[in-house]
């Protein structure tokens, strides 16, 4: 958790449909025997206030982890759009003295444990409206903190303009990129989108070897 004065609700996107990877809840999927939703909770829950969970359908197969669990507030599997929908949604009903919604995709096991506090400092030292994480030249929208008082603009724009892409909703405001170098030759956000980016992670741990950017 970073400065008592910023209180920043933590949102896990889980509410996909995991085609690429056949579908099911890819954050069950298990790296070095444990969910990748579990490595996820490690890493985020000590940068934020509150950390929720964004999933669709059956809550109580997450009932062990002991997180709310927030379906989307946008029918019809709308992308991580609608979950940064939701979980601002949430945070203004649960959580009012929240500034921020921080979300994380539970894809990526390998996060920077400093990624908050950095995209905060960002959006303070340049005055901006919003930040995501980059690296090797690329964004990650998806790796976002985003203001809450935007829920009925980002609202407005999903169910008005039918917006879907997170970059494009984005492009409308002063949002500042975090880039965040490779670590032992390794992206930060490497995520696991498909079974052999799940190899390739485990490969990664067991003989702690280089791998490849995120996919």
């Amino acid at each position: 958790m970073i400065a008592d004065s910023t209180k920043i609700v933590g949102l896990l996107l889980a509410g996909g449909l995991a085609r690429r990877m056949g579908g099911g809840d890819k954050c069950m999927q298990l790296l070095a025997g444990r969910p990748l939703l579990e490595w996820l909770i490690e890493v985020a829950e000590p940068q934020v206030d509150t950390l929720i969970l964004n999933a669709n359908g059956d809550a109580a197969r997450f009932a062990a982890y002991g997180l709310p669990v927030i379906a989307d507030v946008i029918e019809g599997y709308a992308g991580p759009l609608a979950g940064v929908l939701t979980g601002m949604t949430w945070a203004l009903e649960n959580e009012p003295d929240a500034e921020w919604v921080m979300s994380f995709a539970t894809d990526a096991p390998f996060l920077p444990a400093d990624m908050v506090a950095r995209l905060v400092g960002a959006v303070e030292a340049e005055g901006a409206e919003m930040a995501c994480a980059a690296s090797g030249g690329r964004t990650h929208p998806v790796f976002g903190l985003w203001p809450v008082r935007l829920r009925d603009e980002l609202r407005a724009a999903m169910l008005d303009e039918d917006m879907r892409k997170m970059d494009m909703w984005t492009a409308r405001y002063n949002i500042v990129e975090v880039p965040f170098a490779e670590e032992g030759g390794r992206d930060p956000f490497f995520n696991v989108n498909r079974p052999e980016n799940l190899a390739e992670a485990e490969a990664a741990l067991t003989a702690d070897h280089p791998f490849g950017a995120a996919s």
